[in-house]
């Protein structure tokens, strides 16, 4: 049904043309009444061939697709599928400066072929600065006590100074 409609709204169009060109190309303002007629035929013509709301293309509808899976992958388990599917990505590497790195256990890690060498530095380096911090954080305490203890001992001194002033100025009251 819409091909035929659409077919005759091609040959209504072909019509529309052949009557521009027998009458003159259609234009207003030549003599004759013949062809104002023509033209009008023509503008009223192309008014029905093309409708405002209404949509002459249909395409072909596409047909429907199998339902049914010719792979059989999706009844594997996950660890065969990821196998068969090349999904195991492994770890990431990247190369910075010409020396490989790979991430594992959350940290990155040198894999170039001197990298024993600088494994055993970075070990060393790592150990050490943990030393570092140890020995930072057992100092950092004893200023901590020290300065309480200097705290102490100078109220201290200050609550002796004051009993000190008060007993002078009660001895020369007396006098």
């Amino acid at each position: 049904m819409a091909r035929s409609a659409s077919a005759n709204s091609y040959g209504l169009r072909r019509r529309q043309i052949r009557m521009r060109k027998t009458a003159g190309g259609g234009l207003q303002g030549q003599s004759g009444a013949g062809e104002g007629r023509a033209a009008e035929v023509s503008r009223l013509g192309d008014w029905k061939a093309m409708p405002l709301f209404g949509n002459t293309f249909s395409p072909k509808k596409t047909p429907p697709r199998k339902s049914a899976s010719l792979s059989n992958l999706h009844s594997l388990d996950r660890s065969t599928r990821e196998i068969e599917l090349g999904l195991d990505y492994g770890t990431p590497n990247m190369n910075l400066t010409g020396q490989s790195l790979k991430f594992e256990n959350g940290q990155w890690i040198a894999e170039s072929g001197s990298s024993s060498g600088d494994r055993r530095e970075t070990q060393r380096l790592r150990k050490r600065n943990q030393q570092l911090e140890e020995e930072n954080n057992l100092l950092r305490l004893k200023v901590d006590i020290l300065l309480d203890m200097l705290s102490e001992t100078t109220a201290e001194s200050h609550l002796m100074e004051k009993e000190l002033e008060d007993l002078k100025s009660h001895s020369r009251r007396r006098k």
